[in-house]
């Protein structure tokens, strides 16, 4: 980690903000979307760099091949390894040779000789430009706008290993790339976060300066899981994140059909596996200063990394607070304490409280003849016939409350006079509850989790089986759809997604 303060202005892009940063990594990552300003904000902290002292090369992506055919013959030791790194990569026996200031490449394998200017591909010699700057620069900084240009993945990732070797070799070596490629997000501990600068549409460039221990640790055991995929959102200030592939794949095609005003391109739909990784996405893209949105299921609000990412968020306690005086009333219905302090984990307490309640009287009704009131009888006696304290189970309360949902008046028909009143403090609290998550761009499938909304089979309560072949009737045939079809078929998921979208 080296300390040397940058702040940098664009007004054109950002405004009056200002870019500050102090803190830097031996790797650093210039990242975010076109036209958010990073080669200009690259250039900018390479001249203070400069300005302290640093020695700075600065290899933009609009560098010639003429540029570089002399510099082969500069020093043959670097010469001699660059040959020996591309014979390897390539699958050649390479050896360079300078006949009339052009360097010859001479294939020994094939016992063909071709000049390097008109004979190979795009990659190739850029490739070997950055091979020339990486082992020729010295010691100091090396920016690199767009590595990844011509370059195969596995390309781009040798030359990101190549980065670390060197980098690790000599601790007098920093490193900048401005990049558009998820190959060279290469984040293999907690601290190289803080050497990546995300640079956003009208918005000045954020960072991490620091992480805290307990930030630390989590991201210590989440990193070995960021995959390639995952890291679509460094440049993206639209990405939306989902539980998981048949919540990637439903929304995706719908996104495709929501009207040009929600701004979708640049949008993209992200699975990460579970809602306690959707916790941890949420968190580093708050550090990060991206605005991520999150889709979930109605059981996240129970448990997890991610609500408690949003409980200590600071947008929805600031949302709330403006409701206090148009809510004081039912807050006053809900508390038997004073409520002068209304935070979203203490919403979401009263509303298991009330779900514990209502469930342990659901679970004592006789049986019904009404089909609908039965079976969420049965379901609820499930819970009490397999666990001591069901009452505990994300699931049930989940149950309860898609049960409540549900049969809203007929449960306030059959069940006792006293529980029956708090159906209405229920219904009200959780629409309370999904509103504070809306205000940090967490949207909560209200109905449970995305089975619930297809069409083509009916499916009742969490926990679901058979996913697998209800995807797959549902996906054949949303292919079957156009525009008009998934907009009047799926009219809560659609509209939860422009939500998400809108800026």
């Amino acid at each position: 980690m080296k300390q040397i303060g940058v702040v940098a202005k664009i007004p054109f892009l950002w405004g009056r903000k200002v870019f500050k940063k102090s803190h830097w990594s031996r790797v650093n990552l210039i990242v975010g979307p076109n036209g958010s300003g990073k080669s200009i904000l690259a250039q900018k902290i390479a001249s203070q760099f400069a300005d302290s002292g640093q020695k700075v090369t600065f290899l933009d992506s609009e560098r010639t091949d003429d540029t570089i055919l002399g510099e082969l013959w500069a020093d043959k030791k670097i010469r001699e390894k660059i040959e020996e790194v591309l014979s390897n990569m390539f699958g050649k026996s390479i050896r360079f040779e300078k006949d009339s200031n052009i360097p010859i490449v001479v294939n020994k394998s094939a016992g063909i000789e071709y000049g390097l200017k008109e004979g190979e591909c795009h990659g190739f010699k850029r490739i070997l430009t950055l091979l020339l700057a990486l082992y020729g620069s010295g010691d100091g900084c090396l920016f690199i706008d767009e590595p990844e240009l011509h370059l195969h993945p596995q390309f781009q990732l040798f030359f990101m290993n190549e980065i670390r070797r060197e980098a690790t070799a000599n601790p007098n070596r920093m490193f900048f790339l401005i990049t558009h490629s998820p190959y060279f997000i290469d984040l293999k501990f907690p601290e190289d976060l803080i050497g990546v600068v995300v640079c956003h549409i009208n918005k000045a460039p954020t960072h991490i300066e620091s992480l805290s221990k307990d930030d630390a640790a989590l991201f210590m055991r989440f990193l070995p899981r960021f995959n390639t995929y995952h890291k679509q959102f460094f440049f993206s200030d639209n990405q939306i994140f989902v539980e998981g592939y048949t919540d990637q794949q439903m929304f995706s095609a719908l996104l495709s059909c929501l009207e040009s005003k929600y701004r979708t391109a640049g949008t993209g739909i992200t699975d990460v596996g579970g809602k306690d990784e959707l916790g941890v996405f949420f968190k580093v893209c708050g550090l990060l200063g991206t605005n991520a949105r999150i889709i979930t299921d109605l059981d996240s609000l129970f448990c997890g990394k991610l609500k408690d990412a949003i409980c200590s968020d600071a947008r929805p306690a600031q949302w709330l607070s403006k409701q206090t005086e148009k809510q004081a009333p039912f807050y006053r219905k809900l508390f038997t304490e004073r409520a002068d302090h209304i935070s979203l984990r203490r919403l979401i307490t009263r509303l298991e409280a009330y779900l514990a309640k209502i469930g342990s009287a659901v679970s004592k009704l006789n049986p019904q003849a009404d089909e609908e009131l039965n079976l969420l009888r049965k379901k609820v006696n499930v819970f009490y016939s397999e666990r001591e304290n069901p009452e505990l189970l994300d699931t049930y309360k989940t149950v309860v409350l898609q049960g409540i949902r549900r049969c809203e008046k007929k449960l306030s028909r059959v069940l006792p006079k006293k529980t029956a009143r708090d159906i209405p403090a229920v219904i009200n609290l959780s629409k309370l509850i999904f509103a504070a998550a809306e205000a940090a761009r967490v949207y909560i499938l209200p109905d449970g989790c995305i089975e619930h909304y297809y069409t083509q089979n009916k499916v009742n309560y969490m926990p679901v089986s058979a996913k697998d072949r209800l995807f797959h009737d549902e996906r054949n045939h949303i292919l079957s759809l156009d525009y008009n079809g998934l907009h009047a078929e799926y009219p809560v998921l659609t509209s939860i997604l422009e939500k998400a979208c809108a800026l």
